[in-house]
């Protein structure tokens, strides 16, 4: 049986940094057993009762939820769908991308939050919501009213005679919500993407929600509907990356115009809770109009306060509950070996925030087990043996090293969020571009090319330090061919104003055939140089959405990159360093980064294969270097499985060997079962 020592010696620190970010509450799930209940249980109270009052009356409200940067604001809107969602429908809402663009940014973003599968259900909240309205109510009407579309829809106008905008094709979608083939078409013309004619025709609508005064009323629709159902709660998040005006300050006023909006309306089932950080809001309250701050707009302001050294040390407990039971004996102390006094001695007035309590707890468990494996942590052999080599310090964390675990996990939640281009509107998509361009410090980026046209928010323009020309760069992924008639032109006129010397579009979407004019018209300008386009992979987007979301982390000061928090400007610079963004071959097509050199000979299968054996064996070193250095090689073996479940213990381990062989592992107690080997990272290899 393994002593706790022998356990710490060989697991992965508890307080991995990478595990103290929560940001939209439907990309990952909650773990409970790491959760202190204690911790802000009035806030969580406050709000209860006050979705309970917009439950009982419909009347909407909106409360402020402030806090410092760390206090666990977006935690707290995890717990509360969590804790809630019984009771109501939650939708996150990101930040925007274009305040032009927010009401359709809002009700897209509802949508996607509406089709997530509340924990313990078996349906979509959108169907759970459809489900609850009077017609559902009616067991004995379901079946009829599902096999009868026409009584369908006369069943809900009685039911709501006033109030709905554009009702007959409102409802004719929500009855397509029941048919499963019918059901993505329905989704995606409710969040407003721009559908194709068949497609349209299939649902049998004509309109489409394509400005923001639709997007507003669509909106609406949901809120007066709900009525008979649940409230739906809106959580605005991480509001440092919104708009910026020239001057630095947010365009909060947006926001609070949409929010003015929701409250003079009746009925309306909306709750909406704003998070912000406290210095955000002291800096940027004077810009909103004092209209949009009285009572009849903000129901209630509720504040995070600092948490107690009690609740820092339940933290701690939670966190190292695990590798306690693995133990014999189990320690006495619960938060071993951790203790009061390093609380204490930190916080001498007996208050934190969450994530510093953390942060303290990572830095000292590590220097813990730093302390432990001082001895067995090997040194690459010495130019002059007759030198004897010091013993290692205890490492500081590698940014980079912790960069790419923070990376790989933000990816793979990417991944599983965008399964489609289209998932996401193309404003945002050139958003995100604009936000890498910047980062790998592209010259002369200005934003809106197709200026005075309802696509300039989907353009922008550069222009490289080493050239005198201005590049454009056009995305656009709405499928609808008029619309896309439309964008060419407005193409067309940019060039004949010479607002770019070559254009660039991007889109995966049809293109249509020669038989519809915004095609002729694309082949007349993209058809040799200077011209051209580009047909985006979907990996591509998830490396621009991966970085868009630690860049919106990093504004918001709740990026932890190991022992550090980077603001923007330091992951900009983690970011170019590490090179990670020169895998996405977008950027590589717009030659904004190297192209990956095509190596001769040898199966493609082959070469792909290597490539991730190579990646699997940069992310056992990461792992060990991550980690003080040393880890368990069970434990690597595991974590290694989890993010590559193609690779199994035995393919995994020739690749340590590997590793070892090239002098950048060693495992210094190799004659020990597997279960208690160690892996060491090798100091300064000799290469």
């Amino acid at each position: 049986m393994a002593s706790i020592d022998q356990i710490i010696r060989q697991e992965i620190n508890p307080f991995d940094p990478v595990t103290f970010q929560t940001r939209n509450f439907w990309q990952e799930r909650q773990d409970q057993a790491i959760a202190v209940d204690s911790i802000h249980k009035n806030v969580i109270t406050q709000i209860e009762r006050v979705l309970d009052q917009v439950a009982k009356d419909h009347y909407p409200r909106t409360l402020l939820l402030a806090g410092d940067s760390g206090s666990g604001k977006s935690y707290l809107l995890a717990r509360l769908k969590r804790t809630l969602n019984p009771k109501a429908f939650f939708a996150y809402i990101e930040p925007w991308p274009d305040s032009d663009y927010i009401w359709r940014h809002i009700l897209r973003q509802t949508v996607d939050s509406l089709m997530h599968i509340p924990e313990g259900q078996q349906a979509s909240q959108l169907l759970l919501w459809l489900k609850g309205l009077p017609a559902f109510k009616k067991s004995s009407l379901m079946k009829q009213l599902l096999g009868e579309q026409k009584k369908f829809i006369s069943d809900l106008k009685a039911s709501y005679p006033t109030g709905i905008y554009n009702p007959r094709e409102f409802f004719k979608v929500l009855y397509h919500l029941n048919n499963p083939e019918l059901q993505p078409l329905a989704c995606d013309w409710l969040r407003g993407d721009e559908l194709d004619e068949d497609d349209l025709k299939e649902l049998g609508v004509q309109r489409l929600i394509d400005s923001e005064d639709a997007a507003q009323k669509l909106l609406a629709n949901f809120g007066r509907v709900s009525a008979s159902s649940q409230p739906i709660v809106l959580c605005f998040d991480n509001l440092d990356s919104i708009p910026r005006f020239p001057d630095g300050s947010i365009d909060l006023q947006a926001l609070f115009n949409v929010n003015s909006s929701i409250n003079t309306r009746y009925p309306q089932n909306f709750l909406v809770i704003i998070s912000i950080i406290n210095s955000t809001w002291q800096n940027n309250k004077n810009n909103v109009q004092p209209s949009d701050k009285i009572e009849g707009r903000i129901y209630g302001a509720l504040s995070l306060k600092p948490i107690t050294l009690e609740q820092a040390e339940a933290l701690w407990a939670k966190r190292l509950y695990p590798l306690h039971q693995q133990a014999t004996p189990q320690p006495d102390l619960p938060i071993y070996p951790l203790t009061r006094q390093a609380l204490e001695d930190k916080f001498p007035r007996g208050k934190t925030t969450p994530r510093y309590a953390l942060q303290l707890g990572r830095h000292l468990f590590q220097d813990y087990k730093a302390h432990l494996v001082q001895d067995d942590v090997p040194v690459a052999p010495n130019p002059a043996p007759e030198t004897p080599s010091p013993k290692p310090p205890t490492p500081p964390t590698d940014p980079l090293a912790a960069l790419d675990l923070v990376w790989r996990k933000e990816f793979k939640k990417t991944q599983q969020k965008i399964d489609r281009i289209p998932k996401l509107g193309s404003p945002e998509l050139i958003q995100m571009l604009q936000e890498v361009l910047s980062a790998l410090q592209v010259a002369g980026i200005e934003h809106r090319l197709l200026q005075n046209t309802k696509y300039s928010i989907y353009s922008l323009s550069y222009k490289p330090s080493d050239q005198t020309e201005r590049i454009g760069i056009v995305w656009s992924e709405e499928a609808n061919l008029r619309s896309f008639s439309s964008l060419m032109n407005a193409c067309e006129k940019a060039l004949h104003q010479k607002l770019c010397n070559s254009l660039i579009l991007i889109r995966a979407a049809q293109l249509g055939q020669t038989r519809n004019a915004g095609y002729r018209l694309f082949k007349r300008i993209f058809t040799g140089s200077p011209h051209r386009h580009i047909t985006p992979h979907l990996n591509s987007v998830h490396y621009l959405a991966t970085y868009h979301s630690l860049g919106n982390a990093a504004r918001a000061g709740d990026l932890v990159v190991g022992d550090l928090t980077p603001n923007l400007k330091e992951l900009e610079v983690f970011i170019r360093e590490s090179k990670i963004l020169h895998n996405c071959s977008l950027l590589q097509e717009l030659g904004i980064v190297p192209a990956t050199p095509e190596k001769g000979g040898g199966d493609d299968k082959d070469n792909e294969l290597e490539k991730v054996r190579q990646d699997v064996k940069d992310y056992l070193v990461t792992l060990v270097r991550n980690d003080g250095m040393m880890l368990g090689r069970k434990t690597l073996l595991e974590n290694a499985n989890r993010e590559y479940s193609q690779f199994n213990e035995s393919q995994l381990n020739p690749l340590i060997e590997e590793l070892c062989q090239e002098n950048k592992l060693q495992i210094p107690n190799i004659k020990e079962k597997l279960e208690k080997q160690v892996v060491c990272l090798v100091v300064n290899p000799i290469h």
